[in-house]
């Protein structure tokens, strides 16, 4: 049960002493006080007052919101911290000041750390220099009846921050820095794109065949229909149906779903913005890359040049732009003659224990080569460009070399961080390109191929303007910008394993339980007095016992 644990039952008891005493430990008709940066900000001129009593300023009065993070009794006064969304503040009380037996009864005996409490008071600087706030009210706004973990050491069970983002974030306070940015990262794309003049918009979750990505995708059945649909391996197919209506210029951000593995930069569940413009080819992308990544940094008032682990990337604009083939001559260190023949490159994957296939074309061949000796290389930010058609099922081909498709990947710290092309608008060409796509699946077994989509091609049918699309993955973009190693770090809830079962707490016999400590040691137990159940002979062991309760 998930309220099994003493600690907890001794929480459960003290909600319901505040019960009995007329308190409700779960209001609901508080509003938000001031925050702590306004507070901080406001009264930074008591540090100013110059008197020889301790500097305060009782006609100033704030009723201050948070939780309370540390409290130290000292008789009959109290210094704690009580944590907003901004940060912390210390508060100070004490008895006096206070209905009667409210210090005693109440604060001492039935706050702690964990709780939701609303304060009052004046603003003061202590002794040592420390803004505070005077309580002359407090009042409790929601129990917390699970105690929070030691504030030293913090949470370390990396599973844990993970399964419980929610306690990750009330005990680190640069986790909800983090994830803050993270939605202001969002935000900052979604208005340079709306700026440009692009419309926002919404394509369906469940296809009905996979397309826009070679990607394995999750299946679930649809009942009302009664077929099967693929959680979306990406939107592109629908939003280029609309640039074919006459819609210039479109994005999309929210949720792809692929079903493969998990490592430092997959996820299953990922979001990215795709986002497509009528008129525009493969290298105007690039340059509103550049423009995007300029006025995030400017907007957020970010380093161009920032860590990420052991290196320091730099985002200066603008950025690299290498061609594939050249990519993997010049930085993997492959012969060109390799890099360049289909099977002296695959004999070459083969020479060095390397994936391979028999049936591979030059492309995948050297999309393994650069896999491999490449990708890792590419720490300052680079556009790839010019990929092989092969590999580019949905890209325009060159019209100086139909073997080349005008598309770039963009990576960033050893990772691919978006992917654009110029957009295939022949519908008989397309419908080619997905045919081999087809053949590929079944020669090789390839069940990241792309499927046919007879509802695309008649779409471009229909006539589509020459367009340009490109998808940036923001899960990575976010780990960039904030220096994190792993996707899960920068997820509000990351996809997990389920729990294994707890197994369940044996059963404690109350007759031979202490009733101030919880020890349940027959041998080291004496009766009460008046036989009022048991206490721990040792009481030195037993006060020990009870503080790591609190």
């Amino acid at each position: 049960m998930i309220f099994d644990n003493q600690y907890i039952q001794e929480r459960i008891k003290k909600t319901q002493t505040l019960r009995e005493k007329g308190i409700n430990p779960y209001s609901n008709q508080v509003k938000k006080g001031t925050s702590s940066a306004q507070f901080l900000n406001e009264c930074a001129y008591v540090h100013d007052i110059d008197t020889d009593e301790m500097k305060k300023d009782k006609t100033k009065s704030y009723r201050l919101t948070g939780r309370l993070k540390f409290i130290r009794i000292m008789g009959k006064a109290a210094f704690a911290k009580i944590e907003d969304e901004d940060g912390l503040v210390q508060i100070y009380f004490n008895r006096d000041d206070l209905p009667e037996g409210y210090y005693n009864e109440v604060v001492k005996r039935l706050y702690e750390v964990g709780d939701i409490i609303e304060v009052k008071g004046y603003p003061f600087v202590t002794g040592t220099g420390e803004l505070t706030l005077h309580c002359l009210e407090v009042n409790l706004v929601t129990k917390s009846i699970s105690p929070l973990p030691e504030k030293f050491h913090g949470i370390q069970d990396q599973e844990i921050k993970y399964r419980q983002r929610y306690l990750d974030m009330i005990m680190d306070a640069e986790v909800t820095k983090r994830f803050k940015l993270r939605s202001k990262i969002v935000s900052g794309i979604r208005h340079f794109f709306e700026k440009k003049g692009f419309l926002e918009v919404e394509t369906p979750m469940m296809h009905p065949i996979l397309g826009g990505a070679n990607a394995k995708p999750f299946t679930t059945h649809h009942n009302a229909l009664g077929v099967d649909r693929f959680l979306r391996i990406a939107p592109e197919l629908y939003l280029k149906q609309l640039i074919t209506g006459g819609m210039d210029a479109v994005f999309e951000i929210g949720k792809n779903f692929r079903n493969e593995g998990i490592d430092a930069t997959h996820n299953p569940e990922f979001t990215v913005i795709e986002f497509y413009w009528a008129y525009k080819t493969y290298i105007e992308l690039m340059e509103v890359t550049e423009e995007l990544f300029d006025y995030l940094f400017d907007t957020l008032e970010l380093d161009r040049k920032l860590p990420y682990g052991d290196k320091e990337v730099n985002f200066a604009t603008p950025f690299a732009r290498v061609k594939w083939i050249d990519s993997i001559v010049e930085i993997g260190g492959v012969p060109r003659e390799i890099a360049e023949d289909r099977d002296k490159g695959l004999a070459f994957l083969k020479e060095n224990n390397l994936k391979y296939d028999e049936n591979w074309t030059i492309g995948y061949v050297q999309a393994e080569l650069f896999d491999e000796y490449v990708e890792a290389k590419l720490i300052d930010p680079t556009f790839i460009i010019d990929y092989p058609v092969d590999i580019s099922p949905l890209a325009r081909r060159s019209d100086t070399n139909p073997e080349i498709a005008e598309r770039f990947e963009f990576f960033v710290a050893g990772a691919e961080l978006a992917n654009g092309f110029s957009e295939l608008n022949d519908p008989i060409d397309q419908y080619k390109r997905f045919q081999a796509q087809v053949e590929a699946k079944e020669l090789t077994g390839d069940d990241e191929a792309m499927h046919m989509d007879t509802n695309f091609v008649k779409a471009l049918s229909y006539g589509m303007t020459p367009t340009a699309g490109e998808g940036i993955g923001i899960d990575r973009l976010v780990m960039m910008l904030t220096n994190q190693q792993t996707i899960r770090d920068v997820l509000l809830f990351p996809a997990m394993r389920p729990e294994a079962p707890v197994a369940e707490a044996p059963k404690v016999d109350p007759s031979t339980q202490c009733k101030k400590c919880g020890n349940d040691v027959a041998e080291e137990l004496k009766p009460a007095k008046k036989g009022k159940g048991m206490f721990c002979i040792d009481g030195n062991a037993c006060k020990t016992r009870a503080s790591e309760r609190t």
